[in-house]
């Protein structure tokens, strides 16, 4: 058995693989850039190694850096995680030539299902399914086309060595092919240095069902059974669930035997997924359930697996390294109820999703039910530098809907504070009625997109608790109450009043909590003096009194709100300016990414607090747009 062990990875994922190594005696070693000289996985492992500045480029991406780490500390193996260098097959290569133990799949099994065409092609051989298409070497746009007709539209133009969704085109009608094949090309260049593409048909009704495999150095090959990973998000997975509903024993039997079959072609070691797509449009069918992918590596969602199977994954990984053979045979293997897992993100579902940085003041991710997989804790930031996950938050319940209101019950149960996250849409999300009814497929978030984005409104009931904690100590009130003077508690039922919810000042007609009841909402807790929160539907609204100077601006009133710390690197107006509704006034970079700010109506700029090359906080007011008078 290995008996220390470097963790090529950071966060959550390294944090779950220090965790079993411990229960099993092993050793651990972690590696960090700049930005994580304080994370928790650096403080739970028994060493820690600073490999570079906080860019990934500059640190956990360079493989050199790593293996002299596992080296100087006397690591025998080095363990990827997921990400990063986890299906680099160079770099699993440089790990064994160095004399150290690979925790994966071997390179070569790595590089056969590296490209898209040629695992497909490979898929056929070995008789696993795969989706009528095109994947043939001629590259020209008159033979892509002529395959495109011959396939039938609408049609799926993927990059051979894609992923995450880059360089994939839906095309609806041959008009569209030769420029969306040319958009293709052009992004599967810049992101993967290669812009050849496959052709497939599209499925009308997809459903994202996949196998966890596992295979050891004595031949054996076994499969954990199948998740299901329909709900997405412009192709990235936001809820996962063990096993895929509507699932019957006959398909889930042809379905795993055939990702069986995939791992075996490759002579696979380790853990891996095989990805399907199935076309749903009549339930779930083994001959319409076609090979997409495998991900040769541990996933994401690995723990809802590990739920329903008993099985600790990254024990097998590290047992498997160690030249061990599978611990269970394929009949020891069986489910047991249902788990789900939702990823929790620091990001702004209002903004498109952005990321949403900076210190995690108050954080209660409810433990006490459930699982949470994390790599922070209070008082963490979270670094513009990396994906900004705070948590996979999982049950394990007997039935779905039992683990789908356990689920909802722990995400909105939970507090993340003042960094924004994605736990509102995922609590709305999960309560959907198609999501409960499991009438899945992955274009469902995109279609009720403005529905589960959407903030909840607080009743009157709420601001008038609200309103009654925050005037408690307070005296003189002539800002909040119209025309009454000062508020008293025994003031008649009807009474007018202002409170600011998310900046936003809103009236509302008071109505007191009678004598001897409490208040109806829970508020949480998070402490911020002059303020209250109160969670909905998992979305914490604050509540505040508005300022009596008229110094509280809001993204109504005209003010520019940064969206997110950065670097402005362009201004566009000045003080006086009449601007247009839709003009650019600046440009922000953030997360690598540069972002527009646009004016929100015809009007003059009346205040500009940014300029070029200035830094800026989350939600500081970067200028004011005064409206034109109507």
């Amino acid at each position: 058995m290995i008996k220390k062990l470097l963790i090529a990875n950071r966060g959550e994922i390294a944090c779950r693989i220090i965790r079993t190594a411990r229960d099993m005696g092993v050793a651990t070693v972690a590696v960090y850039s700049d930005a994580d000289a304080k994370a928790l996985h650096v403080r739970s492992a028994d060493e820690a190694v600073h490999i570079g500045p906080s860019p990934a480029a500059e640190s956990y991406l360079v493989g050199e850096k790593i293996i002299a780490a596992a080296k100087d500390t006397g690591a025998e193996a080095i363990h990827p995680g997921y990400g990063f260098l986890s299906e680099n097959a160079d770099f699993a290569q440089a790990v064994i030539n160095a004399g150290l133990i690979w925790v994966g799949p071997k390179p070569d099994s790595i590089r056969a299902m590296g490209l898209k065409d040629a695992a497909k092609q490979l898929m056929m051989d070995a008789g696993v399914p795969v989706t009528p298409g095109y994947l043939g070497e001629d590259q020209s746009v008159e033979r892509l086309k002529k395959e495109a007709d011959a396939i039938g539209y609408p049609v799926l133009i993927k990059a051979v060595a894609g992923g995450g969704g880059k360089g994939m085109r839906k095309v609806d009608a041959p008009e569209n092919f030769e420029a969306d094949l040319e958009s293709c090309k052009r992004e599967a260049k810049a992101s993967f240095s290669n812009d050849e593409v496959l052709l497939e048909k599209w499925i009308t009704s997809p459903r994202h069902i996949e196998v966890q495999v596992f295979g050891d150095s004595h031949g054996n090959v076994v499969h954990l059974f199948e998740r299901d990973c329909s709900l997405q998000r412009r192709h990235q997975k936001v809820i996962e669930e063990a096993p895929a509903p509507g699932m019957d024993e006959a398909t889930r039997e042809d379905i795993c035997a055939a990702a069986v079959r995939a791992a075996k072609a490759v002579d696979y070691e380790g853990a891996g997924t095989i990805e399907f797509i199935a076309d749903a449009s009549e339930g779930l069918r083994a001959d319409r359930i076609f090979f997409m992918e495998m991900n040769t590596r541990l996933q994401v969602e690995h723990p809802v697996t590990e739920e329903i199977t008993g099985v600790d994954l990254v024990e097998w990984q590290l047992r498997v390294a160690s030249g061990e053979p599978i611990p269970l045979k394929q009949e020891e293997l069986s489910i047991n109820g249902w788990a789900i897992e939702a990823r929790l993100y620091a990001e702004d579902p209002t903004s498109g999703f952005l990321p949403s940085i900076g210190r995690l003041d108050s954080l209660d991710l409810y433990e006490y039910e459930g699982r949470t997989d994390t790599g922070v804790v209070q008082g963490s930031e979270v670094s513009p530098f990396y994906d900004p996950m705070i948590a996979k938050m999982i049950v394990h319940e007997v039935s779905r809907p039992d683990a789908l209101g356990a689920l909802v019950e722990k995400l909105e149960s939970a507090v993340v504070w003042p960094v924004k996250t994605n736990k509102g849409f995922l609590v709305r999300l999960l309560r959907d009625p198609d999501v409960s009814a499991a009438n899945l497929d992955t274009g469902l978030i995109a279609r009720k997109f403005v529905e589960l984005t959407a903030r909840p409104i607080p009743s009157d009931r709420v601001l008038s608790d609200a309103a009654a904690w925050l005037l408690r100590d307070a005296s003189d009130f002539d800002d909040v109450v119209n025309g009454i003077g000062p508020f008293r508690l025994n003031a008649p039922r009807q009474t007018t009043m202002r409170l600011a919810v998310d900046g936003e000042v809103r009236e509302f007609e008071y109505q007191p909590t009678p004598e001897g009841q409490h208040y109806e909402h829970g508020f949480a807790p998070i402490d911020e003096p002059g303020h209250q929160f109160v969670q909905i539907e998992g979305d914490v609204i604050v509540l505040s009194l508005p300022r009596a100077e008229g110094g509280h601006h809001s993204a109504a009133d005209g003010a520019i709100l940064a969206p997110m710390p950065g670097k402005v690197i362009a201004v566009d107006v000045a003080e006086g300016d009449a601007v247009t509704a839709g003009q650019r006034l600046m440009v922000l970079e953030a997360m690598k990414m540069e972002h527009a700010l646009t004016a929100p109506f015809d009007g003059t700029v009346t205040e500009l607090k940014a300029s070029e090359g200035g830094q800026v906080q989350v939600e500081a007011v970067l200028c004011v747009v005064e409206p034109d008078p109507e």
